[in-house]
């Protein structure tokens, strides 16, 4: 079993699954380079761990390359021992493949894709040089389902998923100290959602509003909840990690039904909105 120690960068660290994998892992003995665009957030989570472990704050755009390797430069110098990689920051965009445009797709890729793979390569050089190391890649239940309206969502969760298999299998075949996993969360309790943005040719806003409703009505498992099963998936190198039972259950329907899951998901999903009455 890997013991959680040294000290973690985070992306996406200033609320929601990175805030409570920072909390987590400094109560573990982690000290943590913390990464977001909010850097208010940032400033009130140092304060809160400050006091128990060497913390610094970075304002990054995982979406500007060059932001993310000056984050690898300077946590590294602050954090020699620096042996966990959590690229976890993330956005999402509401609308069919048709209501969004190619600007908007290129965007979100910008930061759900490439701001994974920026990140992995930014620190893997640092990493190897460590005893014992562990990348952690945030990918979605939707890295493992296509919901109609996710288009694009969908198509950087899958790419990621492909992405850290990929270099999962070429850390193990170069026997590197190096683990990855890849998580898939399902219904998370965060503000990614809220947060979202609506595709240019959205015009409905009764729809996006009744689907961010369902959404956080689904989303039944805390952030809490959430980093504590990465950090045990850390600890066991699980090469995925999934998060609810919403994402164990729709990872078993899309094994048996790889072609035809949508229809049975969808009957499901109706029978949820009936019972809360959405």
């Amino acid at each position: 079993m890997t013991m959680i120690r040294g000290a973690a960068a985070i992306t996406g660290a200033a609320s929601g699954i990175g805030r409570a994998l920072a909390v987590e892992l400094a109560q573990r003995g982690c000290d943590l380079a913390l990464a977001d665009r909010d850097e208010a957030g940032l400033k009130t989570l140092s304060a809160e761990i400050g006091r128990q472990r060497k913390v610094t704050v970075h304002r990054v755009d995982v979406g500007e390359p060059a932001d993310i390797a000056h984050f690898a430069t300077d946590a590294i110098a602050a954090h020699p021992s620096l042996n966990i990689v959590v690229n976890n920051a993330g956005v999402a965009l509401m609308g069919t493949f048709e209501e969004i445009d190619q600007a908007q797709m290129e965007w979100l890729f910008g930061i759900n894709f490439w701001g994974v793979v920026h990140g992995t390569r930014a620190f893997l050089p640092h990493l190897k040089t460590r005893p014992e190391a562990h990348i952690v890649n945030l990918s979605s239940v939707f890295g493992i389902i296509a919901p109609p309206g996710q288009a694009a969502y969908a198509a950087a969760k899958f790419a990621v998923r492909g992405f850290s298999e990929s270099v999962r299998h070429e850390l193990a075949v170069a026997a590197s100290p190096v683990r990855l996993s890849v998580v898939h969360p399902g219904g998370v309790a965060t503000a990614i959602a809220r947060n979202s943005r609506g595709g240019v040719g959205v015009t409905d806003n009764a729809r996006r509003a009744q689907s961010i409703e369902r959404f956080e009505t689904a989303a039944r498992t805390t952030p809490k909840d959430a980093a504590l099963r990465i950090i045990r998936g850390i600890e066991k190198n699980e090469p995925r990690i999934l998060i609810g039972n919403d994402a164990r259950f729709m990872d078993l329907l899309q094994r048996f039904r790889p072609a035809t899951y949508w229809a049975p998901l969808q009957r499901k999903l109706e029978r949820m909105a009936k019972g809360t009455g959405k």
